[in-house]
């Protein structure tokens, strides 16, 4: 909800990306345990009325800390990249599912892709790199 709400406009079709990254996820089952455990899940809205688009886009950014800080101490550094890359590439199929003021991607929702990126921690996630994610994400993996 942090990209979708980062600009007007589009928010169907935002959502409507939500719920086929998380369906396409689904059909890569197996390729990883924690990805299948998040994926099983329809995804919940959170019902809490925000006073501001800024406390919402907070509070989504606190929750990827948190998430983020659990799969630290309870993930391999494996399943914790794989997380890294699903809200990354889930953030992106938003992102991209809408355009804005004549672009793929507009400066506000460019911004919110930069902060999920940052609650991640780790390593910085260029257009590049988010590629190789989904290529990597198609691809069975051996376990």
């Amino acid at each position: 909800m942090i990209v979708a709400t980062a600009s007007r406009g589009g928010t169907f079709r935002e959502t409507f990306a939500i719920g086929k990254a998380y369906a396409e996820a689904r059909s890569q089952h197996g390729a990883s345990q924690l990805l299948d455990e998040i994926v099983s899940a329809k995804p919940e809205v959170d019902h809490t009325r925000y006073h501001s688009v800024d406390e919402l886009k907070q509070h989504g950014l606190q929750h990827i800390r948190d998430g983020v800080e659990v799969l630290q101490r309870k993930a391999t550094p494996e399943e914790l990249d794989d997380y890294r890359r699903f809200v990354v590439a889930l953030a992106e199929r938003v992102a991209h599912a809408h355009r804005e003021h004549g672009s793929e991607v507009d400066a506000a929702e460019q911004a919110a892709l930069d902060e999920i990126s940052a609650s991640l921690g780790g390593r910085e996630t260029s257009a590049q790199q988010l590629n190789q994610a989904l290529d990597h994400e198609q691809r069975p993996r051996s376990r």
